[in-house]
């Protein structure tokens, strides 16, 4: 079992990288084509794996923002799910209290009608 650990842990670092690798956007990749890192990781394990880490993968917006001058942020290059989206939440949430105030206005309005009847 001691022999066989370090060849487990290449080849799990390996299928990560991989599975890492093919789920990019192939606009997203850095340095070479996403097919180019496929193959770097498979056909050199070790150095493939990590030059992956290190130089492919894409940089986050949390990376972005700490190279970017200015601290711009970049945009997703994907449409963002509207449950991730705060600028949809919080119009959800305004829009909610607004309907449950004027609920609540014409409850209150058809009480007062009923008492004075």
């Amino acid at each position: 079992m001691g022999r066989a650990l370090p060849f487990l842990i290449v080849l799990v670092a390996t299928l990560v990288a991989l599975i890492d690798c093919l789920s990019t956007d192939r606009d997203d990749t850095r340095g070479l084509p996403k097919v180019v890192w496929c193959l770097v990781i498979l056909l050199l394990p070790v150095v493939g794996v990590i030059a992956w880490f290190f130089a492919g993968r894409p940089i986050t917006t949390e990376q972005h923002a700490g190279v970017a001058a200015g601290g711009a942020r970049r945009r997703p290059s994907r449409p963002v799910a509207p449950d991730d989206d705060p600028e949809f939440l919080r119009n959800i949430d305004t829009t909610r209290a607004r309907d449950d105030a004027e609920l609540l206005r014409r409850w209150e309005e058809d009480l007062k009608r009923r008492e004075e009847e």
